[in-house]
C-alpha cells in the first residue's frame, strides 16, 4: 500500500475547517446565554443551552453519566482543552458553573 503525502493544500483545508467549526461552536454557545441579569433555572438548562451543542452530537466527548467530579468539570469549563473553549466568568458565572458541575457530575442526569 502506498503512503499518501499530505500536501500543504490539504493541511490548509483541514485547519480552515477546524477553525470554522470551533468558531461556530463558541458562537452557538454564546448565543444560548441570555442577558447578564438572567438567572439560569438549573444545571440542566445550562447544559442544554451551552454544552449540548457539542457534547450531545459527538463533537465533544459525552460527559453525562460518566461520574466526572465537579472540580474537574469547573476546571475544564474555565480552562478549556483542545477544541473545548475556555468560558470566562462573563460567559458563565461561578454560581451557574457550580449548578452545571453538579448536574453533570450526577450519574443519573438526562438532557
Amino acid at each position: 500500500m502506498k503512503a499518501r503525502k499530505i500536501t500543504p493544500l490539504i493541511t490548509f483545508g483541514v485547519m480552515s475547517m477546524v477553525f470554522f467549526l470551533v468558531s461556530g461552536w463558541v458562537s452557538a454557545a454564546q448565543d444560548g446565554k441570555p442577558s447578564p441579569n438572567h438567572a439560569w433555572k438549573d444545571g440542566a438548562e445550562i447544559y442544554a443551552k451551552i454544552c449540548a451543542y457539542c457534547h450531545d452530537v459527538q463533537v465533544g466527548p459525552p460527559i453525562l453519566n460518566r461520574e466526572l467530579s465537579p472540580d474537574y468539570i469547573r476546571h475544564m469549563v474555565r480552562n478549556g482543552n483542545r477544541a473545548m473553549p475556555a468560558f470566562r466568568p462573563s460567559e458563565i458565572d461561578d454560581e451557574s458553573l457550580a449548578k452545571l458541575a453538579e448536574f453533570i457530575s450526577h450519574r443519573s442526569t438526562q438532557p
